[in-house]
């Protein structure tokens, strides 16, 4: 048996360790993505009643909700007739007794008396077919219609991701135009990096950075070719990143102490708001609590190229609380807080003059302004709970006005859909309310509300955008206690991004992989179970030891040999015979060094050089003391 087992292990030995070993089944796509699957609406028979803003899903439920409906449905609704949804009147006992008696949901059959007459045609006016339901009684026509409208816009809201990571909620959201990597920024002071093509089925970030300490992230701006990107905080300097987090610049923070805006070099309070240009990589746009907003020139962190002050009815300083450019670059809209909307057209020679002033556009702040692409439809979003359509060609009146938007961060933007057939916008959380946070849908050529969504029962939605390459739609939320992005896919439509890290299992352990476990000191333990000697006494018993403690020699810093300075190979020996015959004498250890100074005095005061000519006029004459041993001499 020995001899067996040492055959064994020698020829197991020549095949490597994952040899005989069978390997996990791999889960499908499919089963991955049923488990993000969101629920669907409300039931026909709760929706039969209720009108068609009613229809549209509150969700207050959580996310674990619709996923254990999902995983945990009712098995023994398909075999318990009481507990089975009765749609219609029940059909007559089949004829047959060996078939099987399945849930009772429709119409019932036709009699055969009605069959006969169908096929003999006897009465033309017979009904021919189900009969029709009762009044008052609908078959799921607003779960329909609901299909329609998806199918219409086909929006991308079957299964949804959470990017979690942050503390607080998150105030600002970024999306680079390939689609491979986001960023988020949170009250918690932090920004996170997120990439799709690193990242597994944990969701987790790959960097965190904290752009200002103490101060909230309040926006973030890829720029157009993605290679950087701008973070703006409470803070009145922003700052420029590049693709991997790294510091490329802090813009310079204005005089504070100065009155005119336009004399300064920059923001001299918090700001507010900030884009990167969507055709020049070197150009940024800023707004700040100051009641200005300026474009920089990312080349120069030490000024500004343009300021613009905005007009206001009385002279003061009244913050700007938003800033956006237009698709091509040649427009800037700025939200003040008076409630106005003003746009400036760049061109040549222009000034801080608005060409289009709105006055009391909202009865509160604006918190979001975006331009339709094809630059006649501005949208407006405010702390008043409303969202505003206006015409750029007539803007004195809005097109539409939507309320009962519920808003209390100041970062709540809007955002178009890839075609622009659709923009929606998020809400927050009220105190009494019974409905979550929402993103809710809108169709731009009909002007009303399409869809609304369910993102968190408690947390409120902020910041939300549809990214056109990848079709998702990123939503941020959060509350004082947590936050995160939800991004919502479709498998069917939707491309990269949350597909691709979803799928991705995550990284397997390798007999390679090392992890140095933690010290656990306990003095107190039996000697079995006792630590090695500690360091202390280590060193103590390596001082004992003449060969550990013996002290290296001094490294050689000039010309020499043998580790002897100022000799060479051939001299060495002639050297020391010459030392040991006494034919060299080596004199000055025997000299009074105060003789050997002495002797040069004759000289120096014949001939003086350097620092003697110029006392020689005023200095007095050196009287120098006798030596000691003329002293003893007259004693003895």
């Amino acid at each position: 048996m020995e001899d067996e087992a040492e055959i064994y292990d020698g020829v197991r030995a020549q095949f490597p360790l994952s040899f005989g070993k069978q390997s996990k089944p791999q889960t499908s796509l499919e089963a991955i993505h049923s488990t993000t699957r969101r629920s669907s609406t409300t039931p026909a028979t709760a929706t039969a009643t209720t009108n068609k803003t009613d229809e549209l899903p509150s969700l207050s439920s959580s996310s674990k909700d619709w996923l254990s409906s999902l995983r945990n449905p009712n098995s023994n609704s398909s075999t318990n007739e009481d507990e089975a949804d009765l749609i219609g009147p029940p059909r007559p006992p089949p004829d047959d007794e060996d078939e099987d008696v399945g849930p009772i949901v429709g119409p019932p059959r036709p009699s055969a008396a009605q069959l006969e007459s169908i096929d003999e045609g006897e009465e033309e006016e017979e009904m021919v077919g189900p009969p029709r339901p009762p009044p008052g009684m609908s078959f799921g026509d607003s779960e329909d219609e609901e299909e329609e409208i998806e199918n219409q816009f086909r929006i991308p809201l079957s299964n949804e991701i959470v990017l979690k990571g942050h503390t607080k909620v998150v105030s600002a959201l970024a999306v680079d135009p390939s689609g491979s990597r986001v960023l988020s920024g949170s009250y918690d002071y932090t920004v996170r990096m997120y990439d799709f093509q690193g990242m597994n089925s944990r969701l987790a970030s790959f960097r965190q950075l904290e752009p200002s300490e103490g101060h909230q992230v309040r926006n973030l701006s890829w720029s157009p070719t993605a290679d950087r990107f701008l973070c703006v905080t409470g803070s009145a300097q922003a700052k420029i990143y590049d693709r991997d987090g790294l510091t490329l610049g802090e813009f310079v923070k204005g005089d504070m102490y100065i009155r005119d805006l336009k004399n300064t070099k920059g923001h001299i309070t918090g700001l507010t708001c900030g884009e990167w240009h969507p055709k020049a990589k070197e150009t940024i746009l800023t707004s700040s609590e100051d009641g200005s907003l300026r474009i920089w020139d990312v080349n120069d962190f030490k000024s500004q190229k343009q300021v613009i002050k905005p007009k206001l009815a009385r002279p003061g300083r009244v913050p700007v609380t938003t800033c956006t450019w237009d698709c091509e670059g040649k427009c800037i809209a700025g939200g003040i807080g008076d409630g106005s909307i003003q746009i400036w057209n760049l061109k040549p020679g222009w000034g801080s003059r608005p060409d289009i002033h709105v006055e009391k556009s909202h009865s509160d702040d604006i918190t979001g302004l975006k331009f339709s692409s094809d630059g006649r439809i501005l949208l407006s979003r405010s702390f008043d709970g409303s969202l505003k359509v206006w015409d750029l060609r007539q803007i004195k009146q809005p097109l539409k006005v939507f309320e009962d938007l519920p808003n209390h961060y100041a970062q709540t933007n809007i955002a178009f859909s890839p075609d622009e057939q659709l923009f929606l916008t998020g809400t927050s959380v009220e105190r009494e309310s019974t409905t979550g946070g929402l993103l809710c849908f809108y169709d731009r050529a009909r002007l009303e509300l399409v869809s609304r969504v369910g993102i968190s029962p408690t947390c409120s939605v902020v910041q939300c955008a549809w990214h056109p390459k990848l079709n998702q739609i990123f939503a941020t939320a959060g509350d004082k206690s947590q936050g995160g992005t939800h991004l919502l896919y479709d498998p069917t439509i939707s491309e990269r991004g949350a597909l691709v890290c979803v799928a991705r299992a995550p990284r397997k352990k390798s007999i390679d992989d090392f992890e140095a476990k933690p010290m656990i000191h306990n003095p107190h333990a039996l000697p079995l179970f006792r630590d090695q000697p500690s360091r202390k006494r280590q060193r103590e018993k390596e001082l004992k030891d003449p060969m550990k403690s013996h002290k290296p020699e001094l490294p050689v810093t000039g010309p020499g040999f043998g580790g002897r300075v100022g000799t060479s190979a051939g001299s060495l020996l002639t050297q020391y015979l010459l030392k040991q015959g006494g034919m060299i004498k080596e004199t000055w250890m025997d000299e009074d060094p105060r003789e050997a100074i002495l002797k040069y005095a004759d000289a120096a005061a014949k001939d003086p050089k350097f620092i003697a000519p110029a006392y020689a006029q005023t200095q007095p004459e050196p009287v120098f003391a006798k030596s000691d041993s003329d002293d003893e001499e007259k004693e003895k």
